[in-house]
């Protein structure tokens, strides 16, 4: 990409940023006035708590998503990575090794995926909805369909300890959103993402290695996935095969809303992450409002539209 190319992209990307910025607070601010114990310091890092998982999911969803795929899997792939992770731990593995173990895990599962999409030809969302079902059947089949309990005290300090008040898992999904921005917007692979996401065959031509790539992005996604299901099963205690079911819709919506194109070849970290923590404030002032949880799921189909219907008459006026 030119220099020429770049700037009305990347001035798109912040004004949807802006926009997305500014939702996160007019939401908050109606719940703040609906409800007084919703802009209590407790009620925030609950919020930025609960955001964690589907933040970190998202991440490797932006990434897939910008490279011109999609990834229904990352629910059942957590499952899988869960479940084997505890396994080792519950079985007397060293912390550090269990959690390698499972976040290898993820990335063969991402491995896998891309490999079918890349080099078997086959469109993403037919190889990531056979992942949804092959990846939880392994996590089932693995299990008898129960959960895994006796997680080791010394797994569990690590994802419900704290530095400064601030979680461990928030801390976690920071650090990996600095990396995914530096790898977007300051390396090589971040251009080839966009270019490929944006026109495969023109980045072909220009000698970007698409194949290359596409796995990556979907490597990562399971890395992410496989981080998220480390953090939820440490809070939990227990590890179940059923864990991480629609997680892919909200990492979706939260891409969405954030300003990733569907279509690929644009999208944000930072609008990534405003989006997990609107969907995670949405429903954490519908909850303190006492709203039902089909209202829930109401309110956030209609954010998600919304988003799409901006994306769509902004991309209309500036493209």
């Amino acid at each position: 990409m030119n220099s020429m190319t770049q700037s009305p992209l990347l001035s798109r990307i912040k004004f949807r940023e802006a926009g997305t910025l500014l939702g996160l607070i007019l939401i908050g601010a109606v719940f703040a006035w609906q409800s007084d114990t919703f802009l209590t310091t407790p009620n925030i890092i609950n919020i930025l708590q609960q955001s964690s998982i589907n933040a970190c999911i998202a991440l490797g969803m932006t990434l897939v998503i910008i490279s011109g795929g999609i990834d229904l899997s990352v629910g059942p792939v957590a499952a899988l990575s869960a479940v084997l992770g505890a396994a080792m731990l519950v079985a007397g593995v060293p912390v550090p090794l269990a959690i390698l173990g499972a976040l290898a895990v993820g990335v063969f599962c991402g491995f896998v995926n891309g490999a079918l999409i890349t080099w078997g030809g086959l469109q993403p969302f037919i190889v990531t909805l056979g992942g949804l079902s092959l990846y939880r059947a392994l996590a089932l089949i693995y299990t008898g369909g129960t959960p895994i309990f006796g997680l080791p005290d010394e797994f569990r300090a690590l994802t419900n300890g704290s530095v400064l008040g601030v979680p461990n898992p928030v801390i976690v999904v920071a650090i990996l959103a600095v990396l995914a921005w530096v790898i977007l917007n300051k390396s090589p692979l971040g251009e080839y993402f966009m270019a490929v996401g944006g026109n495969p065959e023109a980045a072909r031509i220009a000698g970007v290695p698409v194949t290359l790539t596409r796995q990556m992005a979907y490597m990562i996604s399971g890395f992410m996935a496989a981080v998220a299901a480390m953090i939820l099963i440490g809070r939990l205690g227990a590890a179940e095969p059923t864990l991480g079911t629609l997680w892919e819709l909200d990492a979706i919506a939260a891409a969405a809303i954030g300003g990733a194109s569907l279509m690929g070849g644009r999208g944000s970290i930072f609008g990534t992450l405003i989006g997990a923590i609107i969907l995670g404030t949405l429903r954490n002032g519908l909850t303190l409002m006492n709203v039902q949880a089909f209202y829930q799921l109401l309110a956030t189909g209609i954010i998600i539209i919304v988003a799409m219907l901006i994306d769509k008459l902004t991309s209309g006026k500036q493209g």
